[in-house]
């Protein structure tokens, strides 16, 4: 079609480099439409851009592979579709310690046959492992300790009245089952509500 408007334009045009110019251009034109993506369709556009889409997509994931790989031991690196689970992990772990154990490796570790450190605690933080070290050294313990044992005690002594008040139930005793029962039930309420004082400080700390 390009080619039939460039010699009717070159008929009717009344110079000859006029002619020839006009003919090169519409030749360019045609040319250049061609073979540019300009004429490309909407389906084309959209099937390119979802093939960079993919591209970019898959050299992502080719490096976030490379960063998972990385942080796994050398018996599971390589392996793209491999099952990376933590039972996996703890095998690997498992073989090593075994390997460690085959070659003697425990066998000089310091501190071996020694009684174990236990005057501090390298999970507790430093002032409070000293505050606690000067509360022990004097007799005290932190608040919740404290707590810990009054409830042990109270509930032990509330299972041994409970017993004595069941005996006296079975004993046709029923005017003090029923004093004792109730007597029994506020203490139970008491024991449970220190329980709960020392939940909330121990989640408080």
């Amino acid at each position: 079609m390009a080619a039939r408007l460039a010699r009717s334009l070159a008929a009717s045009s009344p110079s000859w480099p006029s002619r020839i110019s006009i003919v090169n251009r519409i030749s360019d034109f045609a040319s250049y439409s061609s073979s540019s993506s300009w004429w490309s369709s909407p389906e084309d556009l959209t099937a390119g851009s979802k093939r960079r889409e993919k591209k970019t997509t898959d050299r992502f994931s080719a490096a976030i592979d490379a960063v998972h790989d990385r942080k796994l031991p050398p018996e599971l690196r390589g392996h793209r579709n491999f099952v990376r689970s933590e039972t996996d992990i703890i095998n690997v772990v498992e073989q090593r310690i075994w390997h460690s154990m085959e070659e003697g490796q425990f066998e000089n570790l310091p501190g071996k046959g020694k009684p174990l450190n236990l005057h501090t605690n390298p999970h507790a933080d430093p002032a409070e492992d000293t505050l606690y070290r000067i509360l022990n050294k004097n007799g005290f313990a932190p608040e919740w300790v404290e707590l810990n044992k009054d409830i042990r005690s109270k509930a032990k002594e509330w299972r041994v009245s409970l017993k004595k008040a069941w005996a006296m139930k079975l004993e046709d005793d029923q005017s003090g089952w029923e004093e004792r029962s109730d007597l029994l039930k506020t203490q139970l309420k008491q024991i449970n509500n220190m329980a709960s004082l020392q939940l909330r400080i121990k989640i408080l700390l």
